[in-house]
């Protein structure tokens, strides 16, 4: 019996005692290769000496400060570190302990940011249908995806919400890429006046989109559009880069491919590799300047935010990805994945579309892939996925909602960035067995 109040009430897990590589064990001794990184998270693998003995060297030296009081060196150096990144771009950066946090501090941040400058009447923050930016409530709030919100509706906050950039499922066929980014990414422009235009806040949206519908990455020319949009009428660009950011693109930063530049930024999980808790939003020194010069206090803060020990874990893992020229093989082994995922599944009659960057993938389901019908949204094959790969010693990603936040069912893969190409045929050889079984069982 667990006295641990668990996610799911139903589920019997199993305990996870060590990791080596790309492999979490068990109790038992199983080996599952995390082909997902649990949530994008473990971007180093599950035992990198290098980071394990920089938290332990933190804790020898200082375990706790509050930044009410003191500020320390090692996060002023992880600081500077992603300010660099950015080259200077986004060059203050506030810490937190999570994904949800980063956004809810985003969204303060900028909400104070137009109070300061004389503009308190701004309120609205527009987001994307199938978008997800954290579970707090405010985060829930801007976040898009019907099932995650549904139960919580009555007290979450009022969001507006435009369509999301998935070309796939929504491109007209005789509309070019290009033409389609357009018509989407002009529905903010149509939002911003119906709303008014000196009454929103800020546009956000995931760089490349995450879980809710499998690594969906916008046509080319959406952000430049929804950029020129945003400095039109004087509206902040926010960018979570949570799940997609930290190299997991290719790139430090997935806005970097976009040839844009936030206001904002969120980052997390791959930040610290899954070692400490650790998340950060970065801002522009003109956001910066507004508080500092009006009320010169942001009124924010969490009791563990800028910790040292997760700053220093946060710290090693980005100067390892940097000496071992890591986002390099991120983007090798990322071709060579989707590579395999393409030659495997050409000719599956259930796989719709393949998708993403990097070490960032997704793969959409279907039932029939010429009309791209989805399958029954009851049928639960995410939950058969998951627990199938368990089974046959892989850990994906699997969703439920890929559509419209109830039908569609998709499976998102982020393995570490360490993956070997020998470690890429283990994960197409059980992905191809996960799924064919999957579907056998739903189908009986």
């Amino acid at each position: 019996m667990s006295y641990i109040f668990h996610r799911n009430l139903q589920n019997d897990y199993p305990k996870a005692v060590c990791g080596e590589g790309v492999y979490l064990i068990d109790q038992e001794g199983k080996k599952y290769l995390d082909a997902c990184c649990g949530a994008a998270v473990s971007c180093l693998g599950h035992h990198n000496q290098y980071v394990i003995d920089a938290v332990k060297s933190q804790l020898d030296k200082l375990p706790y400060a509050h930044t009410g009081f003191f500020t320390t060196e090692v996060a002023e150096q992880l600081a500077e570190l992603l300010v660099e990144r950015t080259n200077r771009a986004l060059n203050k950066v506030y810490f937190l302990s999570g994904g949800s946090e980063a956004i809810e501090t985003a969204l303060k941040m900028a909400r104070q940011y137009f109070v300061e400058i004389g503009q308190p009447q701004r309120q609205y923050f527009i987001s994307r249908r199938q978008s997800y930016h954290g579970n707090t409530i405010s985060a829930l709030s801007v976040g898009g995806h019907f099932w995650r919100r549904q139960i919580y509706e009555p007290i979450l906050n009022r969001s507006h919400h435009i369509s999301p950039c998935y070309a796939y499922r929504d491109r007209n066929e005789n509309e070019t890429e290009q033409e389609y980014g357009l018509r989407v990414a002009d529905e903010l422009e149509q939002a911003i006046e119906e709303l008014g235009a000196k009454r929103v806040i800020a546009f956000i949206a995931e760089t490349i989109v995450g879980s809710t519908v499998g690594a969906v990455t916008a046509v080319p020319g959406y952000f430049s559009r929804v950029r020129e949009i945003c400095d039109r009428y004087g509206v902040l660009l926010i960018m979570d880069e949570i799940m997609c950011g930290m190299g997991r693109s290719g790139r430090h930063f997935a806005f970097e491919d976009e040839g844009v530049t936030p206001d904002l930024v969120t980052i997390g999980k791959g930040l610290g590799g899954g070692y400490q808790a650790i998340a950060a939003t970065l801002a522009t020194q003109n956001i910066f300047d507004a508080i500092s010069a009006g009320s010169g206090n942001f009124q924010h803060g969490h009791t563990y935010i800028g910790h040292p020990s997760s700053a220093a874990a946060a710290l090693a893992t980005q100067r390892y990805i940097d000496k071992n020229k890591l986002l390099e093989k991120v983007r090798v082994r990322g071709v060579q994945l989707a590579e395999a995922l393409n030659q495997r599944f050409a000719e599956h009659p259930h796989i719709g579309d393949i998708r993403g960057r990097g070490l960032f993938l997704g793969i959409e389901l279907v039932k029939d892939r010429i009309e791209k019908t989805p399958f029954p949204a009851d049928s639960k094959l995410d939950l058969i996925i998951k627990q199938t790969g368990m089974d046959n010693g892989i850990m994906v990603y699997p969703d439920a909602g890929t559509i419209d936040g109830k039908h569609g069912h998709h499976i998102l893969l982020a393995p570490p960035f360490i993956i070997e190409s020998s470690h890429i045929e283990e994960i197409v050889d059980k992905l191809d067995a996960t799924i064919n079984s999957a579907i056998e069982h739903i189908s009986h």
